[in-house]
């Protein structure tokens, strides 16, 4: 991993010119249409990035001065699916506002190399911009929550990013060992299934050792769950909710 993240760093300036192409701009636009007309929870809004180019946010208020989560989900999904969709309704019931965001697209048969590094840079802003977003609604702290290829791309706009303005993080799923850590300056929950990927438990002592220097940072092994956490949704919930619950 820490090849390819050296690799990001090389390449970031060149790519950047070559992001919006590389990127599947209709199947983006077309999933957006698709949850705003299906959207039962929260409402959509759009977030803007320094180009000028818009992506979707699913905003959910909530009662309350909790902390505000913003939710990455993984690859090839869009803001409202899956595990991110459930978390970003049942957290706020919780009482916590959150802002599930569109990570960038590409096509429907892209590969996983295909994301990477080619659209890093671009999530990297598209978390910078949701975080903005939040401080501009009044949230005093945010929680960045990533899952899967959100968890790798949070990683990478970690190692990016020298003061990021986020309260902890919660990382779900993530496949292999954390790249650097040192830019992150808060706690850190890393989450992962009891039958999760292969790759997500082998390195389950790995991310363990990272974190056990952050202080308020701990690993949690949801029992019964798979990478997807389905009908474990429930047990996640309540262990994010007391972390950031007792975020200092």
């Amino acid at each position: 991993m820490k090849r390819l993240l050296a690799l990001l760093l090389a390449l970031g300036c060149v790519l950047g010119a070559a992001v919006a192409h590389g990127q599947d701009a209709a199947r983006e636009a077309r999933w957006a249409a698709e949850v705003k007309a299906n959207l039962v929870v929260g409402d959509a809004v759009a977030l803007k990035l320094a180009s000028g180019r818009e992506f979707l946010g699913l905003w959910t208020e909530a009662a309350g001065a909790k902390p505000a989560i913003l939710l990455v989900h993984g690859v090839g999904v869009h803001p409202d699916h899956g595990v991110i969709g459930i978390l970003r309704a049942s957290l706020a019931e919780a009482g916590f506002p959150t802002l599930s965001i569109q990570m960038p697209v590409q096509a429907a048969d892209a590969k996983l190399d295909d994301y990477y590094p080619a659209v890093f840079p671009e999530a990297g802003e598209r978390i910078a911009a949701g975080a903005a977003w939040l401080r501009a609604k009044g949230a005093a702290r945010v929680v960045l929550l990533s899952h899967s290829m959100g968890s790798w791309m949070s990683n990478v706009y970690f190692e990016n990013t020298p003061k990021p303005p986020f309260a902890a993080w919660v990382c779900m799923g993530l496949t292999g060992g954390f790249g650097g850590l040192g830019n992150v300056g808060a706690p850190i929950l890393d989450v992962y299934g009891e039958n999760d990927l292969p790759n997500v438990l082998r390195a389950d002592w790995r991310r363990r050792n990272a974190i056990s220097s952050i202080a308020g940072s701990r690993q949690v092994r949801i029992a019964g769950a798979d990478h997807h956490y389905l009908g474990r949704e429930k047990e996640l919930a309540a262990e994010i909710a007391a972390f950031v619950s007792g975020l200092k």
